[in-house]
């Protein structure tokens, strides 16, 4: 059975922002790619698909937020953004906090009203803890910039819950994602540019395949017939799970995976913000959505909430988080190093560079990949 019927350029295996924005480009340089998805849609993890006229994101809230201007600018030519601004509540045992860390959480916190009263409390609590040099896990990071009674309410439980074993076993680099402010600015992100799509994130995926060069097909599994993709493609770029790839010849990598479960809603507005997070380790789920609140649309009188279960990663499940420490981070040297040995294979995003991504992480590594292959 012959698979590459139309003497295409390129195979892409996966239909995710790093394997579309290639195509696109290719498609530019007159290249013809066929896509390959084994999920029944494009987009990967930023589908989105409209419920009682709200913008449902099926797998977890997706605020695209960055400071590139070339990245803001190639995504708003597939579509228009709103001007949304991600400001998450924290619910530890009923009692609320503003996040990220600001001069708002540290008043909730502790009734402090000025920025050196909350600089003089965290370091309390940081020589308090006895915390010196520089930190060795998550637990002693998060001590060493927000203190003792955050880590413990905040970030403690809801860490554990999402990567599945202890804040000590974790590595540092994990919260300095976090800002953390001493002004009352509730702003999520530091970024210049931040929205969400006003008419969900898979009308970008839908303009950026439109084109007679471009050929997808959804259910469809690579590893099915993976030897004959190899042998008739000129090129392939691979968006998925780069040790499957060689089968897990190295070991396996270990992933942290996530399910989502909706229920709808009789009034408009359900839990009155767009995320809460729910940070005691005996809630099961890490955060609740409520999508209505990230552009305002909606039919009348009804709302969708999604809850976000963190679990356990086996081969049957979607893998979401890299679990990026040492061992695992060892393991995949030795596949990448394989990968750069490949001649006709190109490894990309998120799973095929084992890294957790933000979206414009991902968009600015495939713009340079495609630089790479086509020039400017």
């Amino acid at each position: 059975m012959k698979l590459n019927t139309r003497d295409y350029d390129y195979l892409i295996v996966g239909a995710g922002p790093y394997g579309s924005i290639f195509a696109h480009e290719a498609a530019k340089h007159g290249k013809r790619s066929l896509i390959i998805e084994k999920r029944p849609h494009v987009g990967g993890n930023m589908y989105t698909h409209k419920e009682h006229g709200i913008n449902v994101h099926d797998f977890g809230a997706h605020i695209f937020h960055t400071d590139n201007k070339e990245v803001w600018d190639y995504v708003n030519q597939f579509t228009e953004f709103n001007g949304y601004i991600n400001q998450v509540v924290a619910n530890y045992e009923g009692e609320l906090y503003n996040l990220p860390f600001n001069m708002n959480t540290f008043y909730q916190m502790w009734g402090v009203k000025t920025p050196a009263e909350a600089a003089a409390k965290i370091e309390e609590q940081r020589q308090a803890a006895g915390i010196t040099g520089t930190p060795k896990n998550l637990e002693e990071q998060a001590i060493s910039l927000i203190g003792t009674d955050i880590y413990e309410k905040l970030i403690k439980g809801y860490t554990e819950k999402q990567w599945g074993r202890s804040a000590t076993e974790l590595p540092s680099f994990i919260i300095r994602r976090l800002p953390v402010r001493y002004t009352f600015d509730n702003n999520y992100f530091n970024h210049r540019y931040q929205g969400v799509p006003v008419d969900g994130y898979t009308v970008i995926f839908d303009n950026m395949l439109d084109s007679d060069l471009i050929d997808v097909q959804t259910d469809v599994d690579f590893f099915d017939n993976k030897d004959t993709y190899l042998e008739e493609f000129p090129r392939i770029v691979y968006t998925g799970m780069i040790d499957r790839f060689f089968e897990y010849k190295h070991g396996e990598l270990e992933y942290r995976s996530v399910r989502f479960e909706s229920e709808t809603f009789d009034t408009d507005n359900k839990q009155g913000n767009a995320v809460i997070n729910y940070t005691e380790r005996d809630v099961p789920f890490t955060r609740v959505m409520e999508w209505r609140h990230f552009d305002q649309k909606g039919d009348d009188n009804v709302t969708v909430i999604t809850s976000e279960f963190p679990q356990d990663w086996d081969r049957t499940k979607e893998a979401y988080y890299p679990v990026n420490d040492h061992k695992n981070s060892e393991i995949f040297k030795k596949y990448r190093k394989e990968a750069d040995n490949l001649d006709n294979v190109i490894m990309g995003g998120r799973l095929g560079n084992y890294q957790y991504y933000d979206m414009d992480q991902v968009f600015n590594a495939a713009l340079k990949e495609v630089q790479k292959e086509f020039g400017k």
